[in-house]
């Protein structure tokens, strides 16, 4: 008896350490990234920012408006496709106070019922919607948050993730960009100072409660967080650093035009149709480090889907596998050259990393593009880094127009999370 009893001791203590493994890998940050992130390969087109603007970022007001997701699949079948969101901290972490009901109106999970499949294209695939909040889900609170996609599989399966914010405006912003102040930087940099004037609004330690997030065009990586006020007056709090919320000026970023496959643009050499669909080969493209800044009118990165040749750009827009070619005499040997912009989610990604011909001594990497109008960068990353220097590659210049949003977090003392109190946007120009 004695024997039985410790064989059943011992499997129920085997299964409660089963469990507690099982629980430490799923919120392990190799299983949640909470990033804009694509995990299938057969996923394409991605969008999410508010519902009748393409270029704007996922920000939205806690009483106001949608976003609009979207997405194509690319193995062109029906798919069950679940959604959920996860309340995030200012650090984007999920929020360990905080549970699903806390912050969630309606169901925790549903699925994206809205897709139609592509008409009169070489390649087929299927076209996903979602828009948020809804009838069947909302958010109770303000903060950072990640959308999560996944498939019948359960969560464990994601297909993609995408970050955005919902705002509870409480206190009103200011700013300006301005060249660095540093002489070594004052050609290439820019510097964001702002106030934020929190009158009728309690805030009893900004210095311990309050923290700003300053995110240059969209792009989350790079991104300037817990930035603590520097001088406290009254009801305004001033951040007005000298060389701390500093960002390389950028150049401004080139585009591409393939809204049609039918004519060649300006930077277009060669469309023809292969076995596999669509292919499009870019002009050689050379490196603007030595360059000098000049002034064209950007996306700042961004990127939109549309057909001149058809207006319903969502089901008849096509794909072409597009080779890009940054022409050098010879390669980098200690570092590599990826391409980088919105189409990629602003990663470091191998399905965006250039390899180098020998041939025609060019940089190359293909890309599946659907019809749209694009805007991209070449980024230099050395080996062994994940540091991204655009000097190599771009330069950087002070003059660059540049879009800041400032991000304005409160967490009182005892709060359970972390509040978004105000979100304000600037142009460099």
């Amino acid at each position: 008896m004695r024997f039985l009893l410790s064989i059943f001791v011992l499997i129920i203590s085997l299964n409660v350490l089963f469990s507690q493994e099982k629980e430490i890998e799923y919120v392990d940050e190799s299983f949640i990234r909470c990033e804009d992130f694509v995990y299938k390969d057969y996923i394409a087109s991605v969008k999410f920012n508010i519902l009748g603007a393409d270029l704007t970022m996922p920000i939205i007001d806690m009483s106001d408006g949608q976003l609009l997701l979207s997405f194509d699949d690319l193995e062109a079948d029906v798919k069950d496709f679940y959604y959920t969101i996860v309340h995030c901290d200012k650090d984007w972490k999920p929020s360990e106070d905080l549970s699903e009901m806390d912050y969630i109106d309606g169901y925790s999970e549903e699925e994206i019922d809205i897709f139609e499949f592509s008409s009169n294209t070489l390649q087929p695939y299927t076209h996903y919607e979602l828009a948020l909040p809804n009838e069947d889900m909302s958010w109770t609170l303000s903060g950072n948050y990640l959308l999560k996609i996944y498939t019948r599989d359960g969560e464990e399966d994601l297909v993609l993730t995408r970050r955005f914010v919902v705002v509870d405006t409480k206190v009103k912003v200011s700013a300006e960009v301005t060249r660095a102040f540093d002489v070594r930087e004052m050609d290439s940099h820019q510097e964001v100072d702002f106030m934020i004037d929190h009158k009728g609004y309690e805030i009893p330690n900004p210095k311990q409660e309050i923290s700003v997030s300053v995110v240059q065009n969209g792009m989350w990586p790079s991104m300037k967080s817990n930035i603590k006020p520097l001088f406290i007056k009254g009801e305004s709090l001033e951040y007005d650093y000298q060389g701390e919320i500093l960002f390389p000026g950028l150049k401004e970023y080139r585009f591409l035009d393939l809204r049609s496959f039918r004519y060649r643009t300006v930077k277009v050499d060669d469309i023809y149709e292969s076995r596999d669909g669509t292919d499009v080969e870019l002009k050689k493209e050379r490196f603007r480090s030595e360059t000098p800044y000049i002034y064209e009118k950007d996306m700042n990165g961004n990127f939109f889907i549309e057909n001149i040749d058809d207006k319903e750009r969502d089901i008849r827009a096509d794909y072409a596998l597009t080779t890009f070619n940054l022409f050098t005499e010879t390669p980098y040997e200690k570092g590599q050259v990826y391409l980088i912009g919105k189409i990629t989610d602003w990663q470091l990604s191998d399905n965006y990393r250039m390899t180098y011909n020998e041939q025609t001594r060019t940089y190359q990497t293909s890309v599946f593009l659907k019809n749209g109008y694009y805007n991209y960068l070449y980024a230099y990353v050395p080996n062994g880094s994940d540091e991204i220097d655009f000097s190599e590659t771009e330069g950087n210049s002070y003059q660059t127009d540049n879009n800041y949003t400032i991000i304005v977090y409160h967490r009182p003392f005892g709060g359970r999370y972390d509040q978004v109190i105000a979100v304000y946007s600037i142009n460099s120009l």
